[in-house]
């Protein structure tokens, strides 16, 4: 074989590839305008929409803040009004309480000095009730140590007369045995 027929085949290739591709290259520059001038208009609609959103947005976003500060503005005013009540009411009731406090102080000081009077009394009589019991305790001792000083002295009376010769019975003598 020849060798020119190896570089005219890919060369014929080559120059028919370039025919196709130029015309094809036109056609694809083409639709990529046409893309792109889609791309373009659907990315501005996109955009315009997006700022007539943003606006709409800013505009209820304004809406709701201005709702939400008459809102605070009434609960606070609410807030305020409702802290005034209960702060006359807690003052109404600490002055109540107070007066109810001093009178049951005069109460508490009352009952302390009759029970320092009770227990006084109570210590006196307490006193009182044991030296009762002391003297009741002692008589108790006198009596019982004069009961046995009293069975002393018989103990020693009754052995005394136990050892004289006057309590004992003379000797009889023993008869004379009969004959």
């Amino acid at each position: 074989m020849k060798k020119w027929m190896y570089v005219l085949a890919p060369t014929v290739m080559l120059v028919g590839f370039v025919f196709v591709f130029r015309a094809h290259v036109e056609k694809a520059k083409i639709k990529e305008r046409a893309t792109a001038a889609r791309i373009e208009k659907e990315r501005a609609d996109a955009e315009s929409k997006k700022k007539a959103a943003e606006a709409k947005a800013r505009e209820d976003a304004k809406k709701r803040q201005d709702e939400r500060d008459a809102e605070e503005r009434k609960k606070e005013a609410d807030k305020v009004a409702k802290q005034a009540a209960d702060d006359k009411k807690v003052r109404d009731q600490t002055q109540e309480y107070l007066a109810k406090g001093t009178a049951a102080q005069k109460q508490v000081d009352t009952l302390e000095a009759e029970l320092a009077k009770l227990r006084k009394d109570r210590d006196a009589t307490s006193r009182e009730s044991f030296e009762l019991a002391k003297k009741v305790e002692l008589a108790r001792i006198a009596r019982r140590n004069a009961e046995l000083e009293i069975q002393r002295m018989t103990e020693m009376v009754s052995r005394r007369a136990a050892d004289s010769s006057l309590t004992r019975p003379p000797v009889i003598p023993a008869p004379p045995a009969k004959k």
